[in-house]
């Protein structure tokens, strides 16, 4: 059996690239680490899929740290041969410590790290080991793949704090048989050594497999297997291909194992989404999982998930016949297919994944992406009038411009610059951006009653004044004719009866801008009623509280079964069975005017019910229920593109 040792490029007297050189090609992204090995890694994996395959590509990352068991073997045959100076190969330093952490980056259905194993020899179609082992920026030869330059599988070298990686591959020969390949990289830095002929210098690239011959090459079959169960890597199945590449002690951003893996897992969601969801009745393209210590993190699935389930209703609806086509006009091309949703929703919690993209609070974004369906980024669109608002949209690039769109990317693939590109196909993704925000435009116009951006108090600021009058999908114009409390937008409904009080959630605001239900002011005082036709004042007569409705705070929106309801919480202050009922009207955007019965097809809010402090929901409309302290909550489906107004009613239940 072939021990395997490390092999240490010196500068060959024609020259060749410094390490530092090849790490530096990625630029700057603005994506951290993770992200970016969740993107480059995904992409390489979908691009070597198997063609013939109708199983989806399994894509998963595990971080372990190496056991007891496999401590020994990885220290043995990991330094053999390693340079000696710790500051030149930091591996050194990482495998003399107590402990050693692994992130491994696996897929499956994917046909393997195959072909020549030496860059001289790989002059073929097939040629991904040297590629992805020996060469640094081929272009591609995946045609509507996803990667350009081959630059991303930088991303594994800066990963690793060594600068380490090992790859296990299994693939096909030239004859149709498996083979298992093992070879290990090391990219860190040039350095000069002091050596007996006199100092030399070395370029920072270093290989770990067979060293017989004149180039490093990998272990191979029945070597290969035993080398990676001596060192604890996953085995192959019998007719499994694919590649795991095998990043020794992670940049973590100094967040704990488990930690990461949860931010993993999201970001897969984040980046992969369209590969997660079932297109055109075909199942998934790819399968995610995320492991830490033998822990399963779950994968979110994106329909299920805010607010990246907009996303693909977008996706949606651009496959389908609410899609519109771009165009560039002159010269004349047709660039590609978007779908654009807008929705009422709560404001979203933004977390770590999502800030990555400048995601926050509130959702206005289109996924740009490739014919691969590879998120490219998300494009920024106007934002909405209110944090209650959203839109998502999705732009795919048509085919035939898959190869302009491809050479406008970064070698990250995470934008298109139009400024890196010729005429005309400068013009074309310039267009593309003007195109899009015309569909934006158009999305926020509400058929020109106002637009995102020309109102003087906005839809958020409006609710905090007029708490009742809430928007069903944009209302933009609705909430720009409300200007000040006390206007005609602040309506309450008083009532004469006796025992009948209706507050509305819109019912005025105090100096503190806090919202309170309204009461009818009778004699001996708002929270007192007399009784019949007996007078206040009346010797013998006790007045009774008068059953009203208390609002707690604002109405707001929650997310129930996959839908967004508003949310009104209340109380009934005074003691006794009363019945409650619902007032619902709308208010269009721009009329002003207050609306209880719909024009035919029209839509109006609807109760859905009413759900005490236990979570218990009762669903008829007028409801039997004991008044004390306990908080009540109306729950209420918005009509689209109305203003939502609520108004509680209450009523004594007169003993029998």
């Amino acid at each position: 059996m072939t021990a395997p040792r490390w092999f240490s490029q010196p500068y060959p007297p024609e020259g060749a690239s410094a390490a530092e050189g090849i790490r530096n090609q990625l630029g700057r992204p603005e994506l951290d680490l993770l992200t970016m090995l969740v993107r480059e890694s995904a992409q390489n994996s979908w691009d070597a899929r198997l063609k013939d395959a109708s199983a989806p590509v399994d894509y998963r990352i595990d971080m372990w740290t190496v056991g007891p068991a496999h401590t020994g073997a990885w220290r043995e045959l990991l330094l053999d041969g390693a340079p000696t100076r710790a500051e030149n190969f930091p591996l050194h330093s990482t495998l003399r410590r107590g402990s050693v952490r692994l992130l491994a980056v696996s897929d499956r259905g994917t046909r393997g790290l195959g072909g020549p194993t030496r860059a001289d020899k790989a002059v073929g179609p097939e040629r991904d080991f040297v590629s992805f082992i020996r060469n640094i920026g081929e272009p591609r030869d995946t045609p509507l793949g996803g990667g350009t330059y081959g630059f991303g599988k930088g991303i594994f070298y800066l990963m690793s704090q060594s600068g380490t990686i090992l790859v296990h591959s299994r693939c096909r020969t030239a004859d149709g048989e498996f083979e298992t390949r093992l070879i290990g990289c090391a990219l860190w830095k040039s350095y000069t050594s002091a050596e007996q002929d006199g100092d030399r210098r070395y370029t920072g690239r270093h290989w770990w497999g067979d060293t017989w011959g004149d180039v490093v090459e990998p272990l191979v079959g029945k070597e290969a297997e035993s080398v990676a169960r001596r060192l604890g890597l996953a085995p192959f199945g019998p007719d499994e291909t694919g590649t795991t590449v095998v990043v020794v002690d992670p940049h973590l951003d100094e967040l704990e194992p488990s930690d990461a893996a949860d931010y993993l897992a999201e970001t897969i969601t984040w980046h992969l989404w369209p590969k997660m969801i079932s297109t055109d009745g075909r199942p998934p393209a790819m399968r995610f999982t995320v492991t830490c210590d033998g822990v399963r993190h779950p994968v979110p699935d994106p329909r299920e998930t805010r607010p990246l389930n907009l996303f693909v209703a977008a996706h949606e609806a651009m496959t389908g016949q609410n899609g519109k086509d771009l165009h560039c006009m002159r010269p004349m091309r047709h660039l590609g297919r978007i779908g654009l949703v807008k929705r009422i929703m709560p404001p979203l919690e933004p977390t770590r994944a999502s800030r990555m993209l400048d995601i926050e609070s509130v959702v206005h974004h289109v996924c740009l992406m490739r014919p691969a369906e590879l998120v490219v980024t998300y494009y920024a669109g106007p934002k909405p009038p209110s944090a209650n608002q959203g839109y998502a949209g999705v732009f795919r690039a048509d085919t035939s411009m898959d190869e302009i769109y491809a050479k406008a990317e970064p070698p990250t693939h995470d934008a298109w610059h139009p400024q890196s590109l010729e005429r005309p196909e400068s013009t074309f993704v310039q267009t593309t951006f003007r195109r899009i925000d015309e569909s934006l435009d158009a999305l926020l116009s509400l058929g020109g009653v106002a637009r995102a951006g020309s109102s003087s108090v906005a839809l958020g600021a409006a609710s905090s004044l007029f708490s009742g009058l809430v928007g069903g999908a944009w209302g933009i114009g609705g909430a720009t004719a409300y200007s000040k409390p006390g206007s005609t937008a602040a309506r309450t409904r008083k009532h004469d009866a006796v025992d009948e009080d209706a507050s509305r959630t819109s019912s005025g605001v105090d100096a503190r801008g806090t919202t309170s239900g309204t009461r009818s002011p009778v004699a001996g005082g708002d929270d007192f009623a007399t009784d019949g036709l007996a007078a206040a004042g009346t010797p013998g007569h006790t007045p009774r509280r008068r059953p009203r409705v208390q609002y707690v705070g604002d109405p707001y929106y929650e997310e129930r079964q996959d839908s967004d309801v508003l949310v009104q919480e209340f109380r009934l202050p005074v003691p006794g069975p009363q019945r409650i009922r619902i007032d619902l009207a709308v208010t269009l955007p721009g009329s002003g005017g207050r609306e209880t019965d719909p024009p035919i097809g029209a839509d109006m809010p609807v109760l859905i019910g009413w759900e005490d402090d236990h979570g218990r929901l009762y669903d008829s409309d007028a409801c039997v229920v004991e008044g004390g302290e306990s908080v009540w909550r109306a729950l209420v489906r918005p009509a689209p593109d109305t203003m939502t107004e609520i108004g509680i009613k209450v009523e004594a239940v007169k003993a029998s």
